[in-house]
């Protein structure tokens, strides 16, 4: 096997095991407050500097399209969960904050889905295999940028 043959099958490897445990965990998802998708801008904003980022840079880390993550976050601020502002620095650009009351309801859901995650992989990987894909993931990551 060639080394693009290997790449193809490690990325199709990769690719169905990420999208058979998103299934399991999109259907365990304490949905009571927020989707999986309201998390997913809320988490990344909770790792952000001052728990803030324009939007284009939500955008990056999200697999959403620049419109849709515009109308999410829309509907966020509606629900009080984060603010909007035009960026001062470039007033083309605008700013997305998370709340205390969206870092609350981030961190209420964390709790049930962190759990949810552990109860998957927990057993399925070693210690050592779960440090070793961290590294690989980030790895990939920095590679494609």
């Amino acid at each position: 096997m060639g080394d693009s043959a290997l790449a193809v099958e490690a990325w199709e490897a990769l690719f169905r095991a990420q999208v058979t445990i998103m299934r399991k965990l999109t259907a365990e998802f304490p949905s009571g407050e927020i989707t999986i998708g309201d998390y997913d801008a809320l988490f990344t904003l909770s790792q952000a500097p001052d728990r803030r980022l324009r939007i284009k840079n939500l955008g990056e880390n999200m697999l959403l399209t620049q419109p849709s993550v515009s109308r999410l976050v829309d509907r966020l601020a509606q629900r009080g969960l984060v603010t909007k502002a035009l960026d001062p620095r470039d007033r083309r650009g605008v700013i997305v904050e998370l709340t205390d009351t969206g870092y609350d309801t981030f961190r209420r859901a964390a709790v049930t889905h962190s759990r949810s995650i552990a109860d998957h992989l927990d057993g399925v990987l070693s210690p050592d295999e779960l440090r070793t894909l961290i590294e690989l993931s980030g790895k990939l990551r920095a590679g494609v940028r």
